[in-house]
């Protein structure tokens, strides 16, 4: 009985532990003026699929205020944050959010760091011409909110709603925020798994092509 006890104890730390180390965890990176539907639904959706997700305020205020008026309390300051464990930083777009993050030159050295260790790289709306200016979407497949499209530097620029390409996802603007966030799901996950969880939320199949 004892041996049994000991046994279960073992099975449970190990898938435990294995979960733990597993846990995909998403920074995201917010500036004032962000966009509120672009950072808050893949923050939702991607808690609600088991991932740590970090806030992560790129001003000097641990309150960030959003483009309409929504003030949001971030988890970390930047300079407090630990980015060694995260899988992917994400960008939000809005305005002029995007242009404070595109000036923030510690989170462009982060952005710079994660492409060449071959982490992920999220950007929705405006947001992806702060990798466009980075140059790190060179020969990839990327789109953005029309009219910014000419900072998207050496992309092969497409118009389609959300744009995977190796570890860099695009996206168009805050209308497909929940495509957006399920497709990364998808990506991290595994279909079936983005299929039940948008399932559990009542989303049509056919958001996640």
């Amino acid at each position: 009985m004892k041996i049994r006890l000991v046994s279960l104890f073992i099975a449970f730390f190990f898938v435990n532990n294995q979960k733990m180390k597993d846990m995909i965890t998403i920074a995201v990176a917010l500036a004032n003026g962000f966009e509120e539907m672009e950072a808050l639904v893949p923050v939702d959706v991607w808690r609600r699929a088991g991932y740590e997700v970090l806030t992560i305020s790129v001003t000097e205020d641990i309150q960030v205020a959003g483009s309409h008026g929504i003030t949001v309390i971030a988890d970390k300051l930047f300079q407090e944050a630990d980015f060694s464990k995260a899988d992917m930083i994400f960008l939000p777009g809005g305005m002029p959010g995007t242009k404070n993050l595109d000036m923030h030159e510690g989170l462009r050295n982060k952005i710079i760091e994660f492409s060449k260790k071959g982490k992920y790289l999220a950007a929705i709306c405006a947001a992806p011409i702060v990798l466009g200016h980075n140059n790190l979407l060179r020969g990839k497949r990327a789109t953005c909110f029309p009219g910014y499209e000419n900072d998207l530097l050496g992309a092969n620029v497409t118009f389609n709603s959300v744009e995977i390409d190796e570890k860099v996802i695009t996206a168009r603007g805050a209308g497909v925020s929940f495509e957006f966030a399920m497709r990364i799901v998808e990506l991290l996950s595994g279909r079936n798994f983005a299929m039940q969880l948008g399932a559990k939320m009542q989303v049509s199949p056919s958001i996640i092509p």
